[in-house]
Parts: C-alpha cells; structure tokens; sequence
C-alpha cells in the first residue's frame, strides 16, 4: 500500500510539472468516454419513448388488414371488409373487449378561409376505446348519430390549431370535401406515432357517414380489435383469424388473403432496432478511447525518454523494478482515469441536453456510466503497461550516462 502510495504522489507530481501535455494527452479518452455515454443514454431514451408510444395506441391491440405484405414494396390486395364483420368478431370472441371497423381518406379541410389536408377517419365510438384517445372536451358520438349516419365530426388538436384557432372549437362548423360537419368534440394532443407520423392530424366522422359523403362506397380498410385485460393476445390473434376465414369462405388450402398484427410485434420490433442503432453507435464512439489510449502510450513512451537520468537515479539508489513499474504504470492509469472522470461529466450534461432537445427521455444507466469510467482506467494499464516496463528495465549504469 505504502508503495502504490508513493507511486501516486510521484505520478501527480509529474503531472502537474507538464499541465498543458498531460490535458491534451487524455482529451482523446474524455471525448470516447462522453461519445459512449451520449450515445447509449439517448439511445436509450429513443427506445423508451418508441416502447411507450406505441403503449398509448394499445399494448393489446390487434390490427386486421384487408391483404398481405409479403416483402418490402410487395402487397397483395384482398377484399375490403364489412362493418358486420366487427360485430360477428365481437359476438363470437369472449376475450375481445371491442372491435372498432374503420376507413380513412385524405381530404381537404376547410373552415372559414383556413385550408388543410388531412386524414379522415370513419369508425364509430369504440374507435377512440380502442385507440385509447381521450377528449379534452366535447363528446364523442351517440348510437342514433352513428346509425343516422350524422354530420357530425371529432377533431385531432393539430387540426383545431390549423383551422379552428385557440379558442373553443366545439359547435363550429368545418367542410370535409363535401360533407359539412359540426365539431362535437376535441381530443387531447398525442404528438408523434413511433413511425413518426403526428396523431393529432386527423378527422373521425361516424362510419355511414363516411360511407355516404368521403368515400362513396361501404368499403372497411382495418378492424382495430381491443383485446381484454388478462387475456393472450395470442390466444386472440388465432380466433380472429379463425373466424374471418370464415367470413371470408377461406378454403383450408388457400392462405389468408388479410393479416392480423398483434401491437407488441411492432413494438419489439422498433425497440430492437432502436437498440441494434445505439449498440452500433457506441461501439464506433468506443473507437475513440483506443485512439486516446494510444495517446497515452505516445506521452508515456515520450516521459521515459525524457526522464532517463532520473530513473537511472532511483534504480541506482536501490529502487526496485516494481516500484518503477508501479510508478509509471500509476501515471497511466492516473491520466486515464481523470479524463474518464471528465468524460462521464461532460457526457451526463450533454445528455441531458441533447435529450431535451430530441424530446426523448432522460434515462440514467449507471451500468453504462460505471463501465465506460472502468474502460477507460483499463485503458491507462493496457497502453501505459508498456512504457512503464520499458522505463523499470533500464540499466541504471547506462540510464545515469544520458543527458
């Protein structure tokens, strides 16, 4: 102890004899360090903000699409389907809590002298069950208002800011291509899906209304199925398949000609890539402490030179190899040690900064902190290892003889 004592003393001592070498020397280790951290910290962040996005749509939701994909680019198109076929699959499926049919169109949005194109939507009330959206104020629609098929309309709030202004829009009036609705309800901003579309840039009218005055045509693009607390979504995903084969008159030879996706799919699936990103992303970051562990060698090997004569005076006067050793290996790992120490400051500041500008959560992960710091004190002993041998295996006799 008494020895690695006295090889920190020496090695701050030389340290701080050369100040400005020793701050350019583990600038290299602070950048890896803070790249590494940044990085998997936002990365972090993204992935949690993708996991909870698509928790606020449903995290047991299940999307059935008329259709299959088979690659990218590569659709196959099927028959639309009915509004029926949500009441059979509520009827026949115990554990589904709601099915909601729906049909969108884009159209031009105009209130006053405002213009906007948007998406609009026709479903019924359990569309916003389903989806999970709630109302900042107004109502959503009444049974006779669905069956009558009433000009009647909820608004997403980037639609309220574009065309009906801050104040409130319940009871004004907007015009949807041709049909002319009457705004009963608003609802709360949802900002940005996980595919980075913004969810608050649409329209919902009642189904029949849709039908009669967007579309033209009764045709339903998706059913969003609502699957019961405590329920499988699997065990779900298997029946509604099951029952719209046979809706659909489906031979058992013949492949489905639609597709139910199960949300949490989506989710693994966007949370692993996310996660592939930051892996990858960090380990190019981690580049960078190499490359100031070889700056640590370069000064090492370049201090040894420098101070020949004075190991050759301490071996002469009964130093021990190791003691030597410890002394330059010390300075090292001292280097390395106080950029990583910097490094892990600048990096939690500039996380946070770049996560509050990103819009993505702030995640502290004192497992990355903690091993970054670690890699980069294990920098110093690998790259310092071999100037420090080199400086204990010096013959004093020959040490004492250089200038």
């Amino acid at each position: 102890m008494t020895m690695l004592w006295n090889a920190l003393l020496l090695a701050l001592r030389a340290l701080r004899r050369n100040v400005l070498r020793s701050t350019l020397t583990i600038l290299g280790v602070v950048i890896g360090v803070a790249a590494v951290i940044v990085m998997m910290t936002v990365g972090g962040g993204a992935t949690a903000k993708v996991t909870s996005q698509i928790a606020e749509m449903g995290s047991n939701l299940l999307m059935v699409t008329a259709g299959r994909r088979l690659g990218p680019g590569q659709d196959t198109k099927g028959k639309p389907f009915e509004a029926e076929d949500a009441e059979e699959l509520q009827r026949r499926i115990p554990a589904l809590a709601a099915v909601a049919p729906s049909a969108s169109a884009s159209a031009a949005a105009i209130a006053g002298s405002a213009n906007w194109t948007t998406s609009v939507t026709g479903s019924d009330d359990r569309f916003f069950r389903v989806r999970k959206m709630r109302l900042e104020a107004g109502r959503t629609f009444t049974e006779s208002e669905v069956r009558s098929g009433a000009a009647v309309c909820v608004v997403g709030a980037t639609v309220r800011r574009e065309l009906l202004g801050a104040g409130s829009p319940i009871g004004a009036r907007m015009r949807l291509g041709k049909l002319s609705c009457e705004v009963i309800g608003l609802l709360q901003a949802k900002g940005q899906s996980a595919m980075g579309q913004d969810q608050d840039d649409l329209v919902v009218v009642p189904l029949r209304t849709f039908a009669r005055r967007v579309s033209g045509n009764t045709d339903v693009g998706m059913l969003q199925v609502s699957v019961r607390d405590g329920e499988s979504t699997d065990a779900a995903r298997v029946e509604v398949q099951r029952v719209m084969r046979e809706r659909r008159h489906i031979s058992p030879l013949e492949e489905d000609d639609f597709q139910v996706i199960d949300l949490k799919e989506i989710a693994a699936m966007l949370s692993g890539t996310t996660r592939l990103l930051t892996a990858l992303l960090g380990a190019v970051a981690a580049v960078s402490l190499l490359v100031g562990g070889i700056g640590i060698m370069n000064i090492m090997l370049v201090s040894v030179t420098e101070r020949t004569r004075e190991i050759g005076i301490r071996l002469a006067i009964g130093a021990l190899e190791r003691e030597v050793l410890a002394q330059f290996l010390v300075e090292a790992v001292v280097l390395s040690s106080f950029g990583g120490l910097v490094g892990v400051v600048l990096a939690l500041a500039g996380s946070w900064g770049l996560t509050s500008l990103l819009g993505v959560p702030f995640i502290f992960q004192p497992a990355v902190v903690a091993l970054a710091f670690l890699f980069s004190a294990g920098i110093g002993i690998a790259f310092g290892y071999v100037p420090a041998r080199n400086a204990a295996r010096l013959d004093p006799i020959e040490a004492l003889r250089r200038e």
